[in-house]
């Protein structure tokens, strides 16, 4: 059954929830530099522009979740927090950002526009909490453990705090060794709690452990997902994005060419506007 709420895009989180039209949660997987940031989310922002869809930025300050020891993390909360303030300035457009740690989402909220659970967490109670107390829009990734319609009880531990600004994001479920499955029901299914559903059509071709130290991914099936997930409903999409993905310090296969952004959401947005209302 749905949860009961007052809105699924409340009021006051319009300038970080985007209130209608599907919108693009994009940017590199983890924060490589304060440069190249800058430089990859001015670009999305000026396809946004031209495109005219709404627009969160996405960058780690930490991959705390990495394969190896040995991957590269990210420049840290402080320093990554001071980076994405940058770009809000900048570039003008809303961040988002992990959180992994209950006593990172009151620092990280003084800077993110969205704070971000993601899936490995997702039912990290205390972590959950703390994120949904902060009164931010809170983007959950659903643990690729997870059935879709498990989902209903991190959405009750949020609600629970008051906090009703709530993204549900679809990033895959395990399937055998080394490997993910989106099933698109799970769209559908995660509608039927009444927050917006993302795709993440980076992750959702990830192949999590599947080169050796790190992870692998098949990028070339990332816009038949994506389209696959908006033709289901898909409120948003989520996208790691690179300028070199075969540089990219994380999660390199799964990265789309920035310069290839605008094409796909050329793509996404008529399959979108196809579908017509009510979604």
């Amino acid at each position: 059954m749905p949860i009961a709420k007052k809105s699924a895009r409340p009021e006051a989180a319009r300038s970080a929830v985007p209130p209608a039209g599907l919108f693009l949660i994009a940017g590199p997987c983890v924060i490589e530099s304060r440069a190249k940031t800058i430089a990859l989310a001015r670009k999305l922002a000026a396809v946004a522009a031209r495109l005219d869809f709404p627009l969160l930025f996405k960058a780690s300050y930490d991959k705390a979740n990495r394969t190896s020891l040995r991957s590269f993390r990210g420049p840290g909360l402080r320093a990554g927090l001071e980076i994405l303030r940058a770009v809000k300035e900048t570039a003008g457009i809303p961040v988002l950002s992990d959180v992994h740690e209950p006593a990172q989402a009151v620092p990280a909220a003084e800077v993110l526009d969205v704070l971000q659970i993601p899936a490995f967490l997702c039912r990290q109670t205390d972590l959950v909490l703390a994120v949904a107390r902060t009164g931010k829009p809170v983007n959950v990734k659903k643990g690729q453990f997870l059935a879709p319609g498990d989902m209903m009880h991190v959405v009750e531990k949020i609600l629970s705090t008051g906090n009703a600004r709530i993204m549900l994001t679809e990033r895959g479920t395990c399937f055998g060794y080394h490997d993910l499955v989106v099933d698109m029901r799970s769209i559908a299914d995660m509608k039927r709690l009444g927050f917006p559903v993302v795709i993440d059509a980076s992750h959702g071709v990830q192949k999590p452990g599947g080169a050796g130290g790190a992870s692998g991914g098949e990028r070339r099936f990332i816009p038949a997902l994506a389209r696959a997930a908006v033709a289901a409903g898909a409120d948003g999409v989520f996208l790691e994005v690179h300028d070199d993905p075969a540089r990219a310090r994380s999660d390199k296969d799964n990265a789309w060419p920035i310069d290839e952004v605008e094409a796909l959401m050329n793509v996404l947005l008529r399959v979108y506007g196809a579908l017509g209302e009510p979604r």
